[in-house]
């Protein structure tokens, strides 16, 4: 199969994903001109049979498939896309290549598309699960897991999973979702956007292409989502109200018009309200994507989770510790620290704008705060202004035998890593932070 036979196509950023995109659209007969701002990564590529040139020297391509965290506009565009623009090249991401590829090979293969500023991995991975225990050809990937160029053809009853990030949102084309959910929007990446109306048109992006024969998906908790229009057949979903026609939690019943689907208490790798709203995102997508209605409640029961979200990583003297790593804003903090009644929190790190002054409402909930990271003092000075209880500590070394103490003392039945900050300041992301947690936590269960 040749879909980009003839097709001059510059790849820029040759990282985890970028580098097997650029080798499958060769192989897929585009010619390829690849480039990476490191040494390391031109050298790999060359090695791997790739033409390496910087494209930005003589743009002379029908499309830049560009990284998704490289800037094409703000807040610094980079060399390549700024030549892309002056040339007229459209600047793309590697799944508007896979589309492209699947229907060119004449698969019908369903395309599920997930957004949202928190709960998408959860979402993504959840509908992944329930399309496999119904039987159904699927590729979970996107910006979770596998990378769109690394993902299998799939037939005419197969569908594409695909968590997208408000980056990837920015550069696709042609790509149309049969099935879409924004699931909510709080501020993030608004130097990239500009501003919160920039960060939501981004993401409304995933319903761009839609028709009346596809189906829109819309969160109905937060104002931002609730206001973002829908071309196509709409259904609303939430963690607390009935949204008729779509599906919601009532108390702890996940249900729909049709009635009860499941009671959430029995899903423990779903806690909280915004999991039942993740939940009933994947209910009704599944249900649009022709899975039973009656094989809801079990695979839904049966989800595994994903680490670093909300993830019980051990128990130690009655005492729960929890990996909820890839909680770098207040609000996804907020989520976590809403399905425990008392924590001895940890938190801390590169902090965003605001902050933690927006968890306020939750600090009753924190026991002790123990903060580490690059923004540990601004996280103290909130707290201390709200008289909650903290100590301020440098790593997660020194933080998390401390929290152990003081939970094993009686302050609380659960250890709670939610930083409420990115990592980069001390790790090089949220899973080697997480993943640091779940190995003291080990080591401290053998101790």
């Amino acid at each position: 199969m040749t879909p980009f036979v003839g097709q001059r196509i510059a790849v820029v950023g040759l990282g985890k994903a970028g580098l097997p995109a650029a080798l499958r659209l060769a192989e897929w007969g585009a010619e390829i001109t690849a480039w990476d701002d490191k040494d390391s990564a031109r050298t790999e590529a060359a090695r791997a049979g790739l033409h390496v040139a910087d494209p930005a020297a003589d743009f002379r391509f029908d499309a830049l498939l560009l990284s998704p965290g490289i800037p094409h506009e703000r807040p610094r565009a980079h060399p390549a896309a700024t030549a892309a623009r002056r040339a007229g090249a459209p600047i793309l991401v590697d799944a508007e290549f896979l589309f492209r590829a699947v229907r060119a090979a004449g698969s019908g293969a369903r395309f599920a598309g997930i957004t949202g500023t928190n709960g998408k991995s959860t979402t993504t991975a959840l509908l992944g699960h329930i399309l496999a225990r119904a039987g159904v050809p699927v590729s979970v990937g996107g910006n979770l897991g596998t990378a769109a160029l690394s993902m299998p053809m799939l037939p005419d009853a197969g569908a594409y999973v695909l968590e997208m990030s408000s980056y990837m949102l920015e550069r696709i084309d042609t790509l149309r979702f049969n099935v879409a959910v924004m699931l909510n929007l709080t501020p993030d990446h608004l130097d990239r956007h500009g501003d919160m109306a920039g960060y939501a048109a981004a993401k409304a992006r995933i319903f761009a292409r839609q028709t009346d024969e596809d189906l829109a998906v819309l969160g109905d908790d937060d104002e931002w989502t609730r206001g973002v229009p829908a071309p196509a057949r709409l259904a609303r979903i939430s963690g607390g109200h009935a949204c008729p026609g779509g599906a919601w939690l009532a108390d702890t019943t996940l249900r729909d018009d049709a009635g009860p689907i499941l009671e959430m208490r029995e899903a423990p790798t779903l806690p909280g309200a915004h999991n039942a709203q993740n939940a009933a995102a994947a209910t009704v997508m599944a249900l649009a994507l022709g899975v039973p209605r009656a094989a809801l409640a079990t695979s839904i029961i049966t989800y595994p989770g994903l680490p670093h979200r909300h993830e019980q990583v051990g128990v130690i003297r009655g005492v729960r510790f929890i990996n909820d790593s890839k909680a770098t804003n207040a609000d996804s903090t907020a989520r976590a620290l809403e399905s425990h009644a008392r924590v001895v929190w940890i938190a801390g790190g590169t902090g965003k704008e605001g902050g933690i002054e927006p968890l306020a409402p939750l600090f009753g909930r924190v026991a002790h705060a123990f903060l580490i990271g690059r923004d540990g003092p601004e996280f103290a000075a909130t707290l201390r202004a709200r008289n909650v209880p903290h100590t301020l500590l440098s790593t997660l070394e020194e933080a998390l035998p401390a929290a152990a103490d003081c939970a094993f003392g009686g302050a609380a039945d659960v250890v709670l890593l939610s930083p409420a900050a990115a990592s980069w300041d001390q790790f090089t992301g949220f899973d080697q932070r997480g993943d640091r947690f779940r190995a003291l936590v080990h080591a401290m269960e053998k101790a």
